[in-house]
């Protein structure tokens, strides 16, 4: 994985604004119920887990995440907050997150070399990353079905600006 540039590391070190974590709450939850309509099994995949409260904790990110499955909703929290309550956390940098995300590392081989972390309820996060890995989510994909974009065109830009941003913003099985 690439580098990421210093003014992006430092821009995402900035405390985010009230209304920037309202927006981007709003965002994450449209996001998801997008995703949960696209692969409806997703959500029934993660059986009794639904209803836990999991913590993402991108280290190099200035806010927390807060996924619930049932009912549906994607929460920021600022991190210099304290962090909400949650059944599970998993911590690690971004990265890890969209590498597993994509399929391109193996959540165990991260989880044991150190790049994420667990803590609480592991039967939640096993399920979350089993319902994840099943659905074979794409966000570039996922980003051009809620905002209606041309989904190659949006795959075209996550290729160019994923390596430039030291992200993997699409699965690359999934290019033409």
């Amino acid at each position: 994985m690439a580098s990421r540039s210093p003014l992006l590391a430092a821009l995402m070190r900035l405390p985010p604004p009230a209304p920037v974590l309202m927006a981007g709450s709003h965002l994450l939850t449209r996001l998801g119920r997008k995703m949960a309509g696209r692969h409806p099994g997703m959500i029934a995949r993660l059986g009794p887990e639904a209803g836990k409260r999991l913590l993402l904790d991108a280290t190099d990110l200035p806010a927390l995440i807060l996924l619930q499955a049932e009912p549906l909703s994607l929460r920021l929290f600022p991190r210099r907050a304290a962090a909400p309550p949650s059944d599970a956390q998993i911590t690690g940098n971004l990265a890890a997150f969209l590498a597993m995300l994509h399929g391109e590392s193996d959540g165990d081989a991260l989880f044991f070399s150190g790049e994420l972390s667990i803590s609480g309820d592991t039967s939640a996060v096993l399920a979350l990353r089993n319902a994840l890995d099943d659905a074979e989510i794409d966000l570039a994909a996922e980003f051009a079905a809620l905002f209606r974009a041309p989904e190659t065109v949006v795959r075209r830009l996550a290729v160019v600006a994923g390596p430039r941003l030291g992200l993997s913003l699409t699965r690359m099985e999934a290019l033409p």
